[in-house]
């Protein structure tokens, strides 16, 4: 059974660097650092093969799998003891060797055992031949140098691990989940944070893995407990909020709405069931409960300081917003167009608190408040326009806006001195002079002596410019008092 959360899609145009960054990562290390894996363990079986271990290790393999199958209890190794014995008696001579070579468990069972196992004499030789082929070449393996080895632990193994893969359906499948799970949570936390939680829960990860195989040589490799942190975080982040799962049982696929919390303790403790009960599969059951748990607790214990979602992370996607937006208004427009302008303002007004930056809501507001221009609501709605205007570069609408205002509401609600000025400004720069010298009568009219002083040196200073001496001298003396 598989559950992947399939709330969002992914917004192209803010693409999700960090996650992308992280796959190619993985799969640069895996094309050529790893790349070289295959060459090195061929060198080593040849080497193997030449030096006649076989005959000398394969009798004392069957015996170690034997002992782990009926004094461990490791049914497990069944599968693997038939395995063997079918590969010696048809002579497979190069997968027994890599069999043999590729047991790490088995080589330091024979390295701690060697007296018991093997007489003197081929002590001797095996120290020599096969101590050479496990330093020279086995341990240079990709995910012996960097792989995490609970046996042997070191913490920058902890970072390392991650980026290493078994193989090319290891890497696919682990990249494949990166993707669906990151582009979320990095939107959610930011490319920063999410690089961060994402390394961070892989190494917790690890060391829950390390707390449950201690003294084992088998290295882990790969991006899964990362990922697993990603899922624990990806349904902490959502909360009790109802998100669509994909699920795929069988051939059977389909998706379902439900809590995002409700599918962690389905996740974790199918993992924990594995582990116990799965048997001899090579997945780190117990490293993904460890990234699980480490991904929902980080979000739950700093999602209100360093781990906090960003804000903008639950508002819809631009084509939702758009999709929104036009029916909003369409219904807003079809109760203008039945006269309902109570209604009408009041939804314009709605989507004006979602959609701020939509100017042609401001615009239908000024003339639904146009129509009583004896209220407030008039001045402030033209207020409000004259500086959009000016924010969007049409001084041209914020004069037009401020003379119709004249006409119709300054008789009821009259505007401030700042308002006449920020007028006067505005014309005097686009040489409108007529709607200039209106706005410092009104200006004027208002008492403010300040402002009033400093737009009649402005009109001085315009008119000698443009060497119109009878309004120069007009506006001087008004300036001198006289």
């Amino acid at each position: 059974m598989l559950i992947i959360p399939a709330e969002n899609s992914v917004n192209w145009k803010r693409p999700p660097w960090v996650t992308l960054g992280l796959m190619l990562a993985c799969l640069l290390v895996f094309l050529f650092y790893q790349g070289g894996d295959r060459r090195v363990t061929e060198k080593a079986i040849e080497e193997y093969l030449d030096s006649g271990l076989q005959a000398l290790e394969a009798p004392v393999y069957e015996d170690y799998l034997q002992r782990q199958i009926s004094f461990e209890g490791n049914e497990e190794r069944v599968y693997e003891l038939q395995s063997f014995q079918q590969l010696r008696q048809e002579g497979g001579n190069v997968w027994l060797a890599y069999t043999l070579l590729s047991d790490r468990e088995f080589y330091q069972y024979m390295l701690d055992n060697r007296d018991v196992l093997l007489a003197p004499a081929e002590r001797r030789r095996w120290l020599e031949q096969r101590g050479d082929i496990q330093s020279r070449l086995m341990d240079r393996l990709s995910a012996n140098q960097l792989g995490l080895v609970p046996a042997d632990f070191s913490l920058y193994t902890l970072i390392t691990y991650q980026f290493l893969h078994g193989g090319w359906g290891h890497i696919i499948g682990n990249l494949v989940f990166l993707f669906l799970l990151g582009f979320t949570v990095e939107k959610a936390l930011g490319p920063g944070r999410f690089l961060l939680a994402y390394l961070l829960c892989g190494a917790i990860s690890g060391v829950v893995f390390t707390a449950f195989s201690m003294g084992s040589h088998i290295p882990l490799v790969g991006a899964s407990g990362s990922i697993s942190g990603l899922m624990g975080m990806y349904v902490a982040i959502y909360g009790l909020q109802k998100i669509r799962f994909f699920y795929f049982v069988g051939v059977y696929f389909n998706y379902f709405r439900a809590p995002a919390l409700a599918i962690l303790p389905v996740w974790l403790g199918k993992e924990i069931y594995d582990y116990w009960f799965a048997g001899a599969t090579g997945i780190a059951y117990m490293a993904h409960a460890g990234g699980l748990v480490a991904g929902a607790g980080m979000v739950w214990l700093l999602g209100k300081s360093w781990l906090q979602v960003n804000e903008e992370f639950f508002e819809p996607e631009e084509d939702e917003q758009d999709e929104r937006f036009t029916t909003g208004y369409s219904q807003a427009m079809a109760s203008l167009g039945r006269m309902e302008f109570d209604l009408a303002r009041r939804q314009f007004e709605a989507l004006r608190e979602h959609y701020p930056d939509r100017t042609v809501l401001l615009e239908h507001l000024y003339q639904l408040a146009k129509l009583r221009p004896d209220l407030p609501e008039y001045r402030e709605r033209a207020r409000e326009l004259m500086n959009e205007s000016l924010s969007r570069r049409q001084p041209e609408q914020m004069i037009e806006i401020w003379q119709e205002y004249l006409g119709k509401g300054e008789g009821h609600q009259p505007l401030s001195a700042e308002d006449h000025n920020r007028v006067l400004f505005t014309s005097l720069k686009q040489h409108d002079l007529k709607a200039a010298e209106k706005a410092f009568e009104r200006l004027r009219s208002t008492g403010n002596e300040l402002l009033t002083t400093e737009a009649c040196r402005l009109l001085v200073d315009e008119f000698e410019k443009l060497q119109m001496t009878p309004k120069a001298r007009h506006y001087r003396q008004l300036l001198q008092g006289g």
